[in-house]
């Protein structure tokens, strides 16, 4: 999972003064209690009401057979809160390899 990639490069998202932030549409102690068994070094935003979700694009069909949960992506968010890249995993990249990415396109962006 995407998470468990950018966990495990926290300390260069922080070397870069990044902040990572994860959300679904989990409770806030769903969202705690997962966080707390990955040990996900940032936050995870709890959006029961999609409301973030549908701004964001995410939601499924309510006929989705995965319509209670998110579509899984990433946004890369510039300083001035401009969405500056979308990674979208409907093609199911390598999802190891999306902390490098996002590394790297950082490094681009700067």
């Amino acid at each position: 999972m995407q998470g468990q990639g950018l966990r495990d490069r926290a300390s260069e998202f922080e070397a870069a003064d990044i902040v990572v932030l994860g959300a679904s549409f989990d409770t806030v102690e769903e969202q705690k209690a997962f966080a707390d068994k990955e040990d996900f070094p940032f936050l995870l935003l709890s959006d029961p009401e999609r409301t973030v979700g549908e701004l964001y694009g995410v939601t499924r069909a309510p006929d989705n057979d995965f319509a209670g949960w998110p579509r899984r992506a990433s946004f890369l968010i510039d300083p001035d809160g401009v969405i500056a890249k979308v990674y979208d995993f409907a093609d199911k990249p390598d999802l190891a390899e999306h902390a490098s990415t996002v590394l790297t396109d950082l490094q681009e962006l700067s």
